[in-house]
C-alpha cells in the first residue's frame, strides 16, 4: 500500500498546525461560527445534533494495522469507545470535542492519516473495489490509479471550490463492487488490444435526484487518463450551477445539456489540456505502482480447508471469497450483528481487526462501501484461526450480502440533516430476520436505509430500500424495490404510501414472503422482482 513521502507528510503536518490555530481562535471568540464553519469542514469536522462529528479519510478504503490501531486509540481516548465505518470507505467519530480535534488530527498524522477533503465542495475520498489487488477478475490493480487521483485532487487549485461535492470511484473488473456508476465520475479500467485504459462514466449519483452515470468515453488510454479527468472537471466547474445547491451536482449538468453535448465539450477541453503536460511521468506512476505490488505469498500453502466445524463452514461459505492466489482467500468481516448498529465497531474490536491483519493478512485491511471490513490476503490454512478470533470478538456474523447485512446512515440519532431514524429500523429488521437459516434461504438481498433524501445509506441502490421522511412531524418510511449498485445497476422505485417504523418492518416481511412464493429456481430477490414487476409486490404489501 502507499506510503507517504516527505511531501505528503509535510502537507498533513502543516494542515494540523493551521487547524490548531483556527480552533484556538474560535475558542477565544476571535472568529464567529459562520467564519469557522468553512474552515472546520475543510478538515472533516461537522456540527451534528449532539456534538461534533469528525470524518477521517481512508483513501480507497485501504489501511494497515498501525493505522487501524490508531483509529481504535482515538475512539477510546476522544470518543465514546467506538467508530462508525461509512459508505465512502471512511470512518466517523460522533462525539468529538472541539478543543481536542487538533490533537486528534496530530495523532492521525503520525500514522499517515488525515481528514482533509472529507467535506466541502471539493473532490472527496476516492473509493474503489475492496477486493483490489486480490480479485482474480481485475485487469489491473485499480489502487495505483485511485492514489494518483487522490494526489492530483488534493488541494487542486482549480477544483477546491467546485459547485458541489464530487465523488470518484475506480474499479478494474466487470463485476462492480463499488457502485461505480452511482458516482460523479466512475472509472472502469479495461484493456483494448493489449493497451491499458479506462471507460469513463460521468453524472451518476444518489441524493434527491438519483441518476445512473452515462458512459462518456468508451476508451481513454491510461497515459491520457489524468488529462481526460481534468477536462471533465473543467467543464463541470465552468458550467455547473452555483445559484442553486439542489441543482449543483454534475449529474444535473450532464442531464440538462445531454451526455452528447457534455462529451463534445470534454473532448474540446481535453485537446487543450493535453498541451499542459499534466499526465504523470512514467517514473512517478511506476513509483506509486510499486507500492501496490503483491505481497510475498506462500506458494507452498495448502488449498484445502477443513470444514469439520459446521458453524465455521457456514461462515466460510458466506463471508469468504476466492482469491487470485492459490492457497489464499479474501475474508469479509461483517459489522452487522443482529441488533447492532450497522458499520459500528468498538475500540476493542478495531484493535482485534488490526491484530488479525498484522498476523494473517500481510498487515492490510480494507473498508467496504457496505460498511464492512476485509482482510484481503489470508492463507486458507489460517481461516479457522481467524474465524475463532472473530467469534471471540463478536465479529463472526455470517451474513455478507444477506438481508441483515444492512447499509444504514446514522440518521436522526446523530445527523442534523436527517428527517427520521435509520438505526432502530435496521435493528428491528435484523431482529425480525435473525434466523440464519431464514436469511440463507432468502439469499442475496441487499437492504439499504437512509434517514433523509441525501441518501447516505444508498437507499436508491438497495434491492430493498428505505427512505425516512418527515410527515407532518412524524417519522415515516417509504419503501423502494428493485435498486442495484452493482454492474446490473438500477434505481429503486417507491412502492406507494409510507409506513411507521414498525409498519415498514412488517411490509418488508410481506415483500420477502411474496418473493419466496413466486421465485424460480436460482433466482435472487432482484431477479424475481425484475421478472414479475412492481405490481405483484404492491399487492402483497398493501392488499
Amino acid at each position: 500500500m502507499y506510503k507517504y513521502d516527505q511531501y505528503d507528510q509535510a502537507i498533513v503536518d502543516a494542515r494540523v498546525d493551521e487547524f490548531r490555530d483556527q480552533v484556538q481562535r474560535r475558542l477565544a471568540g476571535e472568529i464567529t461560527e459562520d467564519q469557522f464553519k468553512p474552515l472546520r469542514l475543510m478538515n472533516g469536522l461537522y456540527l451534528q445534533l449532539h456534538a461534533y462529528m469528525l470524518r477521517v479519510a481512508i483513501p480507497y478504503g485501504t489501511l494497515d494495522g498501525r493505522q487501524m490501531r490508531m483509529l481504535g486509540h482515538i475512539a477510546r481516548k476522544y470518543d465514546r469507545g467506538y467508530g462508525h465505518f461509512t459508505t465512502r470507505q471512511n470512518l466517523q467519530y460522533n462525539w468529538i470535542k472541539l478543543n481536542e480535534t487538533p490533537d486528534i488530527l496530530a495523532d492521525l498524522a503520525t500514522v499517515e492519516m488525515h481528514a482533509i477533503q472529507t467535506s466541502g465542495n471539493c473532490i472527496r475520498n476516492i473509493s474503489s473495489d475492496q477486493f483490489a489487488g486480490a480479485a482474480a477478475d481485475e485487469v489491473a490493480d485499480p489502487r495505483p490509479w485511485a492514489e494518483l487521483i487522490r494526489q492530483w485532487s488534493t488541494f487542486h487549485p482549480e477544483f477546491s471550490y467546485l459547485p458541489r461535492k464530487f465523488k470518484f470511484a475506480v474499479i478494474a473488473s466487470d463485476e462492480d463492487r463499488a457502485a461505480m456508476r452511482l458516482h460523479d465520475i466512475g472509472i472502469q479500467l479495461i484493456e483494448r488490444d493489449g493497451v491499458l485504459g479506462a471507460k469513463v462514466f460521468v453524472g451518476g449519483g444518489m441524493g434527491r435526484t438519483p441518476m445512473i452515470g452515462p458512459e462518456i468515453k468508451d476508451f481513454v488510454t491510461a497515459d491520457d487518463l489524468m488529462s481526460y479527468l481534468e477536462a471533465c472537471l473543467r467543464v463541470y466547474n465552468r458550467y455547473g450551477r452555483r445559484d442553486n445547491m439542489y441543482k449543483a451536482r454534475i449529474k444535473i449538468l450532464v442531464h440538462e445539456i445531454g451526455a452528447d453535448e457534455y462529451r463534445r465539450q470534454v473532448e474540446e477541453e481535453f485537446a487543450q489540456v493535453k498541451l499542459l503536460g499534466i499526465d504523470p511521468p512514467a517514473a512517478e506512476l511506476a513509483r506509486i505502482t510499486a507500492m501496490f505490488a503483491d505481497p510475498a505469498y506462500d506458494t507452498a500453502t495448502a488449498d484445502a480447508v477443513d470444514r469439520a466445524n459446521a458453524n465455521f463452514g457456514v461462515w466460510l461459505d458466506q463471508n469468504v471469497k476466492e482469491h487470485k492466489q492459490p492457497g489464499y482467500a479474501i475474508v469479509n468481516i461483517s459489522l452487522k450483528p443482529v441488533g447492532g448498529i450497522p458499520g459500528d465497531a468498538s475500540a476493542d474490536q478495531i484493535d482485534v481487526m488490526a491484530d488479525l491483519a498484522t498476523q494473517y493478512s500481510f498487515d492490510e485491511l480494507r473498508v467496504t462501501h457496505a460498511q464492512n471490513i476485509v482482510l484481503p490476503h489470508v492463507r486458507k490454512a489460517d481461516l479457522y484461526a481467524v474465524w475463532q478470533k472473530l467469534v471471540d470478538a463478536e465479529l463472526a456474523s455470517a451474513n455478507l450480502d444477506l438481508i441483515s447485512d444492512i447499509i444504514a446512515c446514522p440518521g436522526l440519532d446523530y445527523c442534523s440533516l436527517a428527517n427520521a431514524r435509520s438505526i432502530p429500523v435496521a435493528q428491528k429488521i435484523a431482529t425480525r430476520f435473525a434466523s440464519p437459516e431464514r436469511q440463507r434461504d432468502l439469499g442475496e438481498l441487499k437492504l439499504k436505509i437512509s434517514g433523509c433524501i441525501n441518501a447516505c445509506g444508498h437507499h436508491h441502490a438497495g434491492h430493498i430500500g428505505i427512505l425516512g421522511v418527515d410527515k407532518k412531524g412524524v417519522e415515516n418510511y417509504q419503501l423502494l424495490l428493485g435498486g442495484s449498485g452493482a454492474e446490473d445497476v438500477s434505481l429503486g422505485k417507491i412502492t406507494g404510501p409510507g409506513f411507521s417504523e414498525d409498519g415498514v418492518v412488517d411490509a418488508i416481511e410481506r415483500v420477502t414472503d411474496k418473493y419466496v412464493a413466486v421465485r424460480e429456481e436460482g433466482e435472487r430477490f432482484l431477479d424475481t422482482y425484475r421478472r414479475v414487476g412492481m405490481e405483484a409486490f404492491k399487492e402483497a404489501i398493501y392488499g
